[in-house]
C-alpha cells in the first residue's frame, strides 16, 4: 500500500503528543477501568511506539495490558491465530492496529459475543494517533457526528454526489445510523476511530455510479488512488467495473474470490474528523477525510443493522469533495458542510474554512 507521506521512524518523534493521544484513546474513547483486561493486537506492519505507548497508559489507567504481535497477513480479514483469537474472546477491551486487520472474522464475531469492547485503529502511527485523536476536540467532534447521525435517520432519499462523477440514489425506509466513532460504552460494541457516520440504506435501493477518487483498500497493491475506480451499482450490486489500470486490480481483486456477495454494497460512511484533510493511504484516516463518504463492499457487520451478511472480504473506498442531499435538502457541498446547525458545529470544532 502507497503511503502519501512516510512514517518517521525516530522514537523521539512527537513523543510527548503520542503519551498524551494514548492517554486519551485509553482512559477518554475506550473509557478503560481499573481491573480490566486490555488486549492490544498488532502485525509486524504496526508501529511498535504506538502499541507501546498504548501499553503504557492502560497499565497506567490500573488495567493489566497484554501485546500480541503476529505476522502480517497478505490481506485483511484472515482468521488470526488461535492464541490470538482465545485472548480476544477474554478480553475486556481489544484495541486493534494490524494492518492486515481481523474486523468481520469469526474470531472478532466471537469476541464481540463475549462482550470485547473493541476499536479498530488499522494502520496507526504516530502522526495519525496525534493528528486525528490528540489534537481533536473528542466531545466537539461527536457532537457534530451526532448532529449528522440525526439528519440522515431522519431522512428517507439520500443522494451522493461528487465532481468525479458519484451520483447514487437510495432509500433509507426507517434504517437506523450510528456513529461508528462514539465512546466504548457498551460490552459487546465494535466502535471506529472518531469521525464517523455509518448506516445501509435498503440495500435494493442503491442505484447509480460510484467513483472512488481519494483511496481504495483493499487490495494491497492499490491505497492512494492516481486515478478514479468507477462502479456501476444496480440494486445495491456492483455490475461494472471501470477505469485505469487500479480500477483493473480492482476488478481482479473482487473476482478471485468467487463470492458473489464480494460485489454487495456494505455500507455508507460519512467522514468528518477535522485531523483528517486529505487521503494518506492509511484507510482508517482516509475514510475520516473531512467532508468524504467511504462507502465498503463485501461483508457486512451487524453493527450497521442492515440485511448483515459475511463475505470472503471487505474493501472501503474513499469519495472526495461529497455532496450529501436527504429529502431534497443539501446539507453538504462538495465537501463542505452547509447545513446551519451542523455549520456552527464545524465552527465549534475550529474547522479551517467555516
Amino acid at each position: 500500500m502507497e503511503l502519501n507521506i512516510g512514517i518517521e521512524t525516530r522514537d523521539e518523534f512527537l513523543a510527548w503528543e503520542l503519551a498524551k493521544s494514548a492517554r486519551k484513546l485509553v482512559e477518554q474513547v475506550m473509557l478503560v477501568k481499573e481491573g480490566e483486561e486490555v488486549v492490544i493486537v498488532g502485525d509486524t506492519s504496526s508501529d511498535r511506539r504506538v502499541i507501546e505507548e498504548v501499553a503504557k497508559a492502560a497499565y497506567a489507567a490500573g488495567a493489566t495490558p497484554t501485546v500480541i504481535w503476529y505476522e502480517t497477513r497478505p490481506s485483511a480479514v484472515i482468521e488470526p491465530p488461535k492464541v490470538l483469537a482465545g485472548a480476544i474472546k477474554n478480553a475486556d477491551v481489544w484495541i486493534e492496529f494490524s494492518y492486515a486487520y481481523l474486523l468481520h472474522t469469526v474470531a472478532w464475531r466471537e469476541a464481540l459475543e463475549a462482550g470485547c469492547r473493541y476499536i479498530c485503529l488499522t494502520g496507526m502511527d504516530v502522526l495519525m494517533m496525534v493528528n486525528t485523536i490528540g489534537k481533536v476536540n473528542y466531545p466537539v467532534m461527536q457532537e457534530l457526528g451526532e448532529k449528522i447521525r440525526q439528519l440522515v435517520e431522519k431522512a428517507d432519499e439520500v443522494i451522493i454526489q461528487s465532481p468525479a462523477g458519484t451520483n447514487l440514489k437510495a432509500y433509507n425506509r426507517g434504517r437506523k445510523v450510528r456513529q461508528s466513532g462514539k465512546l466504548a460504552d457498551t460490552p459487546g460494541e465494535a466502535i471506529m476511530l472518531g469521525g464517523q457516520v455509518s448506516w445501509c440504506p435498503i440495500e435494493e435501493t442503491i442505484n447509480g455510479k460510484l467513483v472512488f477518487d481519494g483511496a481504495l483498500w483493499p487490495p494491497a497493491e492499490i491505497g492512494l488512488l492516481r486515478s478514479p475506480v468507477e462502479l456501476t451499482l444496480e440494486n445495491g450490486v456492483v455490475t461494472k467495473v471501470e477505469g485505469g489500470a487500479e480500477a483493473k486490480v480492482f476488478e481482479r481483486w473482487l473476482a478471485s474470490y468467487n463470492d458473489p456477495t464480494m460485489y454487495h454494497l456494505a455500507h455508507y460512511s460519512i467522514g468528518f474528523n477535522p485531523g483528517v484533510t486529505r487521503p494518506t493511504g492509511r484507510i482508517v484516516e482516509d475514510e475520516r477525510v473531512f467532508g468524504c463518504i467511504e462507502m465498503g463492499l463485501g461483508s457486512q457487520g451487524p453493527q450497521i443493522k442492515g440485511k448483515t451478511w459475511k463475505s470472503a472480504a471487505h474493501t472501503d473506498g474513499i469519495v472526495l469533495n461529497t455532496t450529501i442531499i436527504l429529502d431534497g435538502e443539501v446539507i453538504e457541498k462538495e465537501g463542505k458542510y452547509i447545513h446551519p446547525e451542523l455549520v456552527k458545529l464545524c465552527q465549534k470544532l475550529g474547522v479551517s474554512g467555516y
